[in-house]
């Protein structure tokens, strides 16, 4: 039993760490608001395929957070390992990086290992996948990108484009403007959503990385998905989904439930991660 003297000192020990822990409360909460923690979402759907090629991961450091989504060549056999090849490279190399300023080097870097290591484990098979990749550094996003999937970012009910697509229908669309061939001819070209760059692909040029940083803004949500959602749903269906307060995982589940119910007889893999803060 205490003695009655040592009250008013166990009343000043209690006070002193109650104290302690509202100032270690607030220093939480003052950190959460100066860098909020970023919401991620995402849903994927396997369609009509036998098999899922499409692969992702996101991770955080010290340096920020990564998101990567590639999608193996249904078309070639070996799209899952390619896939997922891609995605485990970009994800050690991003955990690996000694200082964000670094960040340009790394896509490249990681392209380039990615790209080998997926030719190495097929052996002269055929095989390959798309990538993106993007990177959330405080308020900007820095990306990189090869291949047919999308980098995007939603704002006030648009998206605005990234990245570009590395499909034959950008070569057409040069042939066009230069007077080689017709709008139409461009327009209905069999082959012109054919990949011209890819990783695990002998002749992979190098992946499309963003110059400077894409400055993100509060109530921004960046966008990566694969063809199997945007050749599914129109931008108004994607919008109508987005535009709603709502969080990131509901987003991306409302996704993959519009893509499904469309019940497409060759509906491809889709994917699709969404990533949001109150920038």
């Amino acid at each position: 039993m205490f003695q009655q003297g040592a009250i008013p000192y166990l009343v000043v020990l209690g006070v002193i760490i109650a104290i302690t822990l509202l100032f270690r409360l607030r220093a939480a909460l003052i950190r959460q608001e100066m860098n909020p923690v970023i919401q991620i979402g995402n849903g994927q759907t396997i369609g009509r395929r036998e098999e899922q090629d499409d692969y992702f991961s996101t991770a955080t450091s010290s340096h920020g957070t990564i998101a990567v989504l590639a999608d193996g060549i249904s078309g070639l056999a070996n799209g899952r390992l390619a896939s997922t090849l891609a995605v485990t490279t970009f994800i050690r190399e991003f955990t690996k990086l000694d200082n964000p300023k670094h960040l340009s080097l790394f896509f490249s870097r990681a392209a380039s290992l990615a790209n080998s290591e997926i030719l190495q484990a097929l052996r002269g098979s055929r095989g390959g996948t798309t990538l993106v990749a993007g990177v959330i550094v405080e308020d900007k996003l820095y990306w990189g990108a090869v291949g047919d999937s999308i980098i995007t970012v939603f704002r006030n009910g648009e998206f605005i484009s990234i990245n570009q697509k590395d499909i034959y229908e950008s070569v057409l669309e040069a042939r066009f403007l230069s007077g080689e061939i017709t709008k139409d001819e461009a327009l209905d070209h069999p082959q012109k959503k054919q990949l011209i760059n890819y990783l695990g692909y002998d002749n992979f040029q190098n992946i499309e990385i963003g110059r400077e940083p894409f400055p993100l803004e509060k109530g921004d949500k960046v966008i990566l998905c694969s063809d199997g959602v945007y050749d599914t749903l129109t931008e108004m269906e994607l919008e109508q989904i987005l535009f709603q307060n709502i969080a990131a995982h509901d987003a991306a589940d409302q996704i993959i439930e519009a893509v499904e119910s469309k019940q497409k007889a060759n509906q491809d893999n889709a994917t699709i991660l969404i990533l949001e803060k109150g920038w």
